[in-house]
């Protein structure tokens, strides 16, 4: 079908072109970054923490003593909690995957180093970490007895603190040695003295938003008990309500002077910590549909608009031969060349609000197969639109068409 009757009629009605074409572009601008965001948001939301989430259960507290001897009282309620019927294993922590404590460091390879390699989430083991975790290991050895520190000797003002040893994540000891070799190699955390890598464990979250270390699975266990007052309970399957109460009511007895300041499921956990992505994608695919019913209704007007002006065209092209195919292709192809003209200007546009975003927001950039993908479905969105029209356009008498003139 030739094309110049169309760009002719176009060039007539350049405002309303002009502004089909600017709306499909901004759509597709949108709706590629939209769609992208809503599918990492939706990959965080699917991406394990690497523990037995299943089975955890969270309580964080608080003695309400001035003089306490913390380290007393942990010993003291790990041997409460243990004792409950369902409990598995049960451990200090200083932190836990989706919870509010967010501890991290900086990792150097040479002790002159001034800038770190990267930024590590830092876990602390009491010794029943990984059964409680529900953690493997993957290469070396776990902690040996002696390679423990309290944390009243730890927390003792020392700038340079001797730490033996540390577990590195699969991701981190990767990042760290590429080679492979990070058993037996030395980093330096605090001050200048080493820290031996004795084994690399599964894969553990970070607390804490994307963007507080280099990576979500950058984690680090030192050998070091903490006795901040919460603990990591693992339960038998399908008793972790029943073992978090019982925990509550153990831990009051053994220490009635004290408050529970938090309390969960690590699943709770998890819903809490993604209600914002998943808010996040809700809002966004909101804005998809909205932008994509605009861009069909503003297809459908324009195309209604010009079927209404042009009635007497049809009924001469109908006159003289032309058959309800005819007309009905000849408005496709209007809406294709509009289309065309608006995804390919839509293309760029999103390039470059994925580089604003990029910048401003640390969003990953846009992956290319995003755009052939909003090109289709926009493509097919106009053709959809414009098929009600052309078939009022195609149904138009010949004869009728002709007295209207």
């Amino acid at each position: 079908m030739d094309i110049r009757p169309i760009l002719s009629i176009m060039s007539r009605h350049k405002i309303a072109a002009l502004l089909v074409v600017l709306e499909i572009a901004i759509s597709c601008a949108i709706i590629c970054n939209a769609v992208f965001i809503i599918s990492n948001r939706i990959a965080q939301i699917q991406q394990h923490s690497g523990v037995a989430e299943d089975e955890l259960v969270y309580l964080a507290t608080s003695s309400l003593l001035p003089d306490v001897n913390y380290d007393a009282l942990r010993k003291q309620d790990l041997a409460a909690l243990a004792a409950i019927p369902e409990v598995k294993a049960a451990s200090s922590i200083n932190q836990i995957p989706y919870g509010s404590n967010v501890w991290g460091s900086g990792i150097r390879l040479q002790p002159d180093q001034t800038r770190p390699t990267v930024h590590a989430s830092n876990y602390m083991d009491d010794g029943q970490l990984l059964p409680t975790f529900g953690l493997q290991l993957r290469e070396g050895r776990s902690f040996n007895p002696e390679d423990y520190l309290e944390n009243s000797a730890f927390a003792g003002g020392d700038a340079n603190p001797i730490v033996p040893s540390v577990l590195l994540s699969h991701s981190l000891a990767r990042t760290l040695f590429p080679d492979g070799n990070a058993v037996g190699s030395n980093i330096y955390v605090w001050g200048s003295k080493p820290t031996q890598v004795v084994g690399v464990i599964d894969d553990l979250l970070a607390p804490g938003d994307s963007n507080e270390f280099s990576g979500r699975f950058d984690t680090m266990v030192f050998p070091i008990r903490v006795s901040n007052g919460a603990y990591a309970l693992r339960t038998s399957p399908g008793q972790r309500e029943a073992v978090l109460k019982a925990a509550i009511a153990a831990l009051n007895k053994a220490d009635p002077n004290r408050i529970i300041e938090e309390q969960g499921t690590l699943a709770q956990m998890r819903d809490n910590y993604h209600h914002r992505d998943r808010s996040v994608i809700w809002l966004l695919l909101a804005v998809c549909i909205a932008l994509l019913a605009v861009t069909a209704f503003g297809i459908i007007g324009l195309a209604s608009f010009w079927v209404q002006q042009r009635t007497r065209q049809i009924g001469i092209r109908r006159a003289l031969g032309a058959t309800r195919s005819h007309i009905l292709r000849y408005f496709q192809l209007e809406n294709l060349l509009l289309s065309s003209a608006g995804i390919v200007l839509g293309l760029v546009l999103a390039y470059a609000l994925n580089l604003l975003l990029m910048a401003q927001y640390e969003l990953p950039r846009l992956p290319l197969m995003y755009l052939p993908i909003a090109a289709v479905l926009l493509l097919l969105l106009g053709q959809i639109a414009v098929l009600g029209p052309a078939r009022r356009a195609a149904s138009v008498p010949p004869a009728v068409a002709t007295r209207a003139a």
